[in-house]
């Protein structure tokens, strides 16, 4: 593991304790969920239909006797798990490299909408999904990284079943849920919030044809989180999630490893049964 990494993420812990927030200040106190699929050659990508490459330059023993490893990777910026930078989408907003450190973290707000989708695969989150969630949970914390939670994370990485179309490269057939563009304009106007997040390959739904919820982060510079798994261990309030890309220069994305911390004691671990919705579903949804 990178030393720059494990650094960055003892310091964002030891912030955290020092606020009292999601993780205490004893790391058994607290456990950490993996919300990224792994980066390899069936990972997704969107628009393009691009293969992530990993090459073996070497692999084995040196002549002194110890083992050396060393790979070459090739991908596209918005590939699996990534994080969209505001520049993306919207001229002169922040690329990668630009984006302040203290927007890389930020309580999380998982909202779920597994029952919408259910019954409509072409779901977008609403700002009636936000309101309910307030009534549970409080106003949206500043700073906040809101996920919209469906389940879909399940079908991934089978194309067919993750844009739910039988013709995958062909985006006019893609039906995925995504955020509303008026729920999006609800957070930025009444809310400060760094990030909004979904389990699907896109912010926008899947039928979106001018990627108006990107338009509208993008403009806020407000970053964007797709493909994100396992949003069923995490609790609808009280994680710290953490997002740590790479600092690639002039980068419109990345692919990254997101994390939630999430405080055993008070907010319980929630491995629940039906976080998967009873395995894959055969398409269609």
């Amino acid at each position: 593991m990178d030393a720059m990494f494990v650094m960055g993420l003892a310091l964002v812990i030891t912030g955290i304790c020092v606020k009292g927030t999601a993780a205490s200040c004893s790391p058994g106190d607290y456990r950490v969920v993996d919300l990224s699929h792994n980066l390899d050659r069936n990972s997704l990508s969107f628009p393009f239909n691009v293969s992530f490459e990993l090459s073996i330059l070497f692999r084995g023993l040196e002549p002194e006797g110890y083992w050396f490893e060393l790979n070459k990777i090739s991908t596209l910026e918005h590939m699996g798990t990534h994080l969209d930078a505001p520049g993306h989408t919207f001229k002169g907003s922040w690329r990668v490299h630009q984006i302040p450190v203290d927007r890389l973290v930020g309580p999380g707000v998982v909202i779920d909408v597994r029952a919408q989708v259910a019954k409509n695969s072409d779901y977008r989150l609403s700002v009636l999904d936000i309101e309910r969630w307030e009534r549970l949970y409080g106003a949206i914390p500043n700073g906040a990284i809101v996920f919209m939670w469906s389940g879909w994370d399940v079908r991934y990485p089978d194309k067919f079943l993750t844009f739910n179309s039988i013709t995958p490269g062909n985006i006019s057939t893609f039906h995925f849920p995504g955020f509303h563009p008026d729920a999006v304009r609800w957070l930025l106007r009444y809310r400060n919030i760094s990030m909004i997040g979904v389990d699907t390959p896109s912010t926008d739904y899947g039928q979106s044809k001018n990627l108006e919820v990107h338009q509208l982060t993008g403009g806020a510079n407000v970053m964007g989180l797709e493909n994100v798994n396992n949003l069923c261990q995490v609790p609808p309030s009280g994680a710290t999630i953490v997002v740590p890309p790479m600092k690639v220069f002039d980068g419109s994305g990345v692919p990254v490893r997101i994390l939630a911390l999430v405080d055993k004691a008070g907010q319980p671990s929630r491995r629940c049964p039906d976080c998967t919705l009873g395995g894959r579903r055969p398409y269609p949804y």
